[in-house]
């Protein structure tokens, strides 16, 4: 994920949707068409918040389908 960096931050900063995770999580995930694993997968990262405007990641990978849970 190292390479993805960029991805990551668009990802947060830009999210198709966010959706609940578990224990105060948040996942935000985005479709792009082009990942260093294949065509059309999406994006998810999960993070914590803080304070609205303080929190961090606690990982992120690639998936060919987001989990249903609720969107925020």
């Amino acid at each position: 994920m190292k390479d993805s960096i960029s991805r990551i931050l668009e990802t947060l900063n830009n999210p198709d949707f966010v959706q609940r995770g578990d224990a105060g999580t948040h996942l935000a995930i985005k479709k792009f068409q082009k990942t260093p694993v294949t065509d059309r997968k999406f994006l998810v990262v999960v993070y914590k918040e803080v304070h609205l405007d303080d929190g961090f990641v606690l990982t992120a990978y690639y998936t060919t389908r987001p989990r249903n849970r609720v969107k925020l």
